[in-house]
């Protein structure tokens, strides 16, 4: 009962995880400009993403600009766009597969089944964990090196915006989620190995061998 309520609460983080997840992948803010300098004093508010740049501006008017060529961006961005699509398909794809093997439900037939299904959907959020860490860290290590660059001029310096701190979170989500599903797939049964197995006696053989005794008294 431990085991099941340990896979529905790392079921949980992973579902958490997933949505944060694609969230992240989707929003504009990734990066959105610092407030130093001259730009304190400004009425517009930029936003750069994985997909598109926006633009906010303090009269409450938005608008926001795909991005179309890919070979135009930086090596980082891409990276960070076939990092965070494949751990939205490998924390769906453990969603699916967890949902089968975990021991609350009904699914997936006996119970090594169950935990083989289990312990795959575990590696899919580890994964994903993974892949979700690398982008988001690579992009922050990217804005700070940018911010503190004294050759940058102070408007086009930038800081990390909510995406990257939703990617970071959710990461760590499906990371947990992953460790828990793996240890939890394969527990040995309580007790197993700490009392020594039953030892079996068979009576009618030491009948027959005291009856043999008796005879060579007889002799």
């Amino acid at each position: 009962m431990a085991s099941a309520s340990l896979q529905f609460f790392a079921f949980i983080l992973a579902l958490f995880g997933v949505f944060g997840d694609i969230t992240a992948t989707l929003l504009p803010n990734w990066k959105v400009n610092a407030d130093v300098g001259s730009n304190i004093i400004t009425a517009i508010t930029q936003m750069q993403g994985l997909w598109m740049d926006c633009t906010w501006y303090s009269t409450g008017m938005f608008s926001c600009t795909l991005k179309y060529s890919v070979l135009s961006l930086p090596v980082y961005i891409q990276a960070a766009r076939t990092t965070m699509v494949l751990s939205c398909i490998l924390s769906a794809f453990g969603i699916c597969i967890t949902a089968v093997g975990m021991k609350c439900t009904k699914l997936g037939g006996d119970t090594d089944s169950k935990s083989h299904a289990c312990f795959a959907g575990g590696v899919c959020f580890i994964l994903a964990g993974i892949f979700g860490l690398v982008p988001t860290s690579w992009y922050t290590r990217e804005i700070i090196a940018n911010f503190l660059d004294q050759t940058i001029p102070e408007s086009s310096k930038h800081e990390p915006g909510g995406a990257v701190y939703t990617g970071f979170i959710s990461a760590g989500f499906l990371f947990i989620a992953g460790v828990i599903f793996c240890t939890s797939c394969f527990n040995k049964q309580p007790g197993a190995g700490i009392y020594p197995p039953p030892q079996h006696h068979f009576p009618s053989t030491e009948q027959e061998s005291n009856a043999g005794y008796d005879l060579k008294d007889y002799v």
